[in-house]
């Protein structure tokens, strides 16, 4: 009999099918090499590779520059600060690196709270003060203030996404500050380490990848530079591998206890402002809506270098791309998702077999089935470790979780109610009268004539024309 454990491996044809994905954007994007790799279920099921030198293509442990997928990491650091009740998101930069509350050195930027960098809703500039961070030796910017230009701000606080690299060589100044040591240090100890990730490293180690430039005109090379970035590196230096990023994109989808739990894991895939075009920001991780499917990972790009990682969590997917060149290949972020669109056109997966709870209450079996708001029409679920799922009776509306919390309520963790309290409504006998999900009021029936429909109800009740 079949089971998932049976198709842990990838088909012949799927497994074609991602190889001519990448080789028609390695040769039409004239990358000198590229490396991908997919995983399902946890586990790397295929990596692929191709290079202009026949025979040298780079296998699974060759570092590459990652770019600003080193974001994520610096962004699990903060996380962990917070759930160790170190700081809060919305407490102001000032308040752990005092020296920000110079206006003279640093403009505005000390007023920014911790979750406006992370999601790149502080307004600070894109880039550092010159020159250009990404090519220069960071004995350039010596010190925190070297990095911030003036004015540091290009829109207020809040007011809207603008992609910041400031942001997060400040928030890697704040990792600093808070644990003592510097931000590489700090990642290997409480990450890297942990997760088993020993090919990444803030400098290369042997083997890695040249950078290279491809001439827009002609098909030579130029070798970029591969320098230390210095402050700005919790921004962009990172190194890594296929190999290890797979780890990297596992653990993003499902969490370790030794780093960061699952819930502060969709904590950082949750989107933190208006999402464009399918593209939003959550809490230092790109969103993305293509092919039907919802990703969460980051983009990266540095002289010589484009990466790409993205997890698919409802499909238990993930995939990795990395290439030696500063421009090119069609977009490799469109790579990525392309690699996994096929992966689930070829083999959708497998779901798991459905298994009843193990115990229920019937108080809360009681609250399910049909409830209305107005005369809209929804359905109440009981889930696993009593959480609750609301759905729309005509499907429109995808179902949203709701978590049980300690004092009998529950909260809306997805959709137009997330973070919404969803409380029952006793009557003086003790019954149900109704639910309240953030104000609004859930009855048995459509506009009870005696319920407590706020504004009341037409006393002649339902009538025909």
């Amino acid at each position: 009999m079949d089971s998932p454990e049976s198709f842990a491996d990838l088909l012949p044809a799927t497994r074609r099918a991602l190889l001519h994905r990448i080789a028609v954007a390695q040769s039409e994007g004239r990358a000198p090499s590229l490396v991908a790799a997919v995983v399902r279920e946890g586990r790397r099921v295929w990596d692929g590779a191709r290079s202009c030198v026949e025979g040298h293509e780079p296998d699974p442990d060759v570092q590459f520059r990652i770019g600003s997928i080193t974001k994520t990491f610096t962004a699990v650091l903060v996380l962990r600060l917070r759930d160790e009740g170190l700081l809060e998101l919305d407490d102001r930069l000032v308040k752990y690196l005092p020296e920000t509350a110079s206006e003279a050195e640093f403009g505005t930027a000390g007023r920014a709270t911790i979750g406006q960098l992370l999601s790149h809703s502080a307004g600070l500039t894109t880039e550092s003060a010159g020159p250009w961070w990404e090519r220069t030796p960071g004995a350039l910017r010596p010190g925190l203030v070297d990095v911030v230009q003036q004015p540091s701000t290009r829109h207020p606080a809040g007011r809207e996404f603008h992609y910041s690299n400031v942001g997060y060589a400040l928030l890697g100044a704040l990792v600093e500050r808070l644990r003592g040591e510097s931000w590489g240090a700090v990642l290997r100890r409480e990450v890297l380490e942990p997760l088993g990730m020993g090919r990444t490293t803030v400098l290369p180690e042997a083997p890695h990848a040249g950078g290279w430039a491809v001439h827009p005109w002609a098909d030579v090379l130029l070798p970029e530079p591969l320098e230390d970035t210095g402050r700005m590196a919790p921004a962009g230096q990172l190194w890594s591998t296929v190999g290890d990023l797979c780890r990297w994109a596992g653990f993003l989808a499902e969490g370790d206890g030794k780093v960061l739990d699952a819930a502060t894991l969709g904590e950082m895939r949750q989107p933190t402002g208006a999402v464009h075009a399918g593209e939003g920001y959550g809490l230092g991780m790109q969103l993305l809506q293509a092919n039907g499917l919802a990703h969460a990972g980051h983009t990266g790009s540095m002289p010589g270098f484009l990466a790409a990682l993205w997890i698919v969590p409802e499909q238990r997917l993930a995939a990795v791309v990395l290439t030696n060149t500063t421009t090119g290949i069609g977009g490799v972020g469109t790579l990525a998702a392309d690699l996994l669109r096929i992966t689930v056109e070829h083999e959708p997966r497998i779901p798991d077999p459905w298994r009843p709870l193990p115990s229920v209450d019937p108080d809360l079996l009681a609250l399910t089935g049909p409830w209305y708001w107005g005369p809209t029409g929804y359905v109440l679920r009981l889930r696993a470790e009593r959480g609750l799922e609301l759905t729309s009776v005509t499907g429109q509306l995808r179902g949203i979780p709701l978590r049980a919390e300690a004092d009998g309520s529950w909260t809306a963790t997805e959709g137009y109610w997330n973070g919404e309290s969803l409380r029952i409504v006793r009557g003086p006998d003790g019954s149900v009268s109704h639910l309240d999900l953030g104000t609004t009021v859930l009855t048995r029936e459509p506009y009870p004539i005696a319920g407590p429909t706020p504004g009341g109800v037409d006393p002649a009740g339902w009538r025909g024309l």
